[in-house]
């Protein structure tokens, strides 16, 4: 199991029954599930107590999660009993107005943010990825794509623009049509480690994958005059590459939404969480006190002023949606006694 990423992590915190057995999520399909285990891949389902004791989309396997499960004798269907705890984990706030959690992937060891150099180069939402991934405790990776398409003095400007920002994450540069950068990239893959990768429809991620496969392996989209992709990918799934390598290939997310993210906010803007302490006040909103060590920090130019702003708007976003989905538990809580006391009462007659 070693080679679908199972360690020994997972293997002191398994719940797992003595009957039963552990298999990885590689796609879900609406009601089924494409696990896959020692014996290659099977299709299973979530057994009726788990979905009567779980609600929250949080709780429901995706791709990269380890389940315990009993395997059909004769069919090899598999019922899921139970959801192993998480290592690591990539989500977002669903998109929309709903205020929830949505999982990306699961015990992933590295996430790679592609942006295209031509199109899509955007550090506020390269920010706004590396928050999350920090967040759910995986490893950052900035990958840039289609460098064939730009003058290398544009290039040259964009990782310089990438470390200006306190960006410190390893940066891969390729081009999925000279394929510069592809075996570099290749070589950063280790035998029985998950990468996920994530980024804007178009960036190359599918085309990507093809060429660490080998084959067309996943479908992808004719390429435009203008570079820009048109993407095919509908789901999440887990590659096994031929040297070992896990990967998880993910539909374009132009919106990624900031829920809960303290320690991701934190950890992707040291500079400014080690200042904080220096501030006159404890809870310095960095905005115009008297004392403020990283107000300071700007006016010297230690740390760029459009820096500090995106920093103060991903922790405001993360605060509001935070306590917008606090009150969103409560009320679920509340409905769930209600429903509890109606069902009670209906017995007694």
């Amino acid at each position: 199991m070693n080679e679908l990423g199972w360690n020994d992590w997972f293997r002191q915190r398994t719940t797992c029954g003595t009957a039963e057995t552990v298999a990885r999520v590689a796609a879900v399909d609406r009601d089924q599930l494409l696990l896959v285990d020692q014996n290659g891949p099977f299709r299973a389902k979530l057994s009726g107590r788990y979905l009567h004791l779980h609600h929250r989309a949080q709780e429901m396997p995706c791709v990269g999660d380890w389940v315990c499960l009993d395997k059909h004798p004769e069919n090899g269907f598999g019922v899921v009993h139970a959801l192993l705890e998480r290592r690591t984990s990539l989500r977002r706030k669903t998109a929309g107005n709903v205020i929830d959690h949505q999982m990306i992937a699961a015990n992933v060891d590295c996430v790679l943010i592609v942006q295209s150099c031509h199109f899509d180069f955007n550090l506020k939402r390269l920010e706004r990825y590396l928050v999350m991934v920090l967040d759910g405790e995986a490893d950052p990776v900035v990958l840039l794509t289609k460098t064939d398409l730009v003058e290398p003095s544009v290039l040259a400007a964009q990782i310089e623009s990438i470390r200006t920002a306190g960006i410190t994450a390893p940066i891969v540069t390729l081009s999925n049509v000279t394929r510069d950068g592809v075996d570099e990239l290749r070589q950063l893959l280790s035998p029985g480690k998950t990468y996920c990768f994530v980024g804007s429809s178009g960036v190359g991620k599918s085309t990507l994958i093809n060429h660490l496969v080998g084959h067309e392996e996943m479908e992808t989209g004719i390429v435009s005059g203008t570079g820009e992709g048109r993407h095919t990918t509908v789901r999440r799934e887990l590659i096994r590459l031929e040297g070992g390598a896990l990967v998880i290939d993910n539909p374009g997310m132009r919106e990624f939404g900031i829920l809960g993210a303290d320690y991701g906010i934190r950890s992707s803007y040291e500079e400014i969480s080690a200042l904080s302490s220096a501030c006159r006040y404890r809870d310095c909103s960095h905005t115009g006190e008297s004392g403020c060590a990283v107000l300071e920090a700007v006016h010297s130019g230690k740390i760029g002023r459009e820096h500090l702003d995106h920093y103060l708007k991903l922790t405001r976003e993360s605060e509001y949606h935070e306590m917008s989905y606090a009150e969103k538990r409560k009320k679920d809580r509340e409905f769930g006694k209600h429903k509890q006391s109606v069902n009670k009462n209906q017995k007694k007659r």
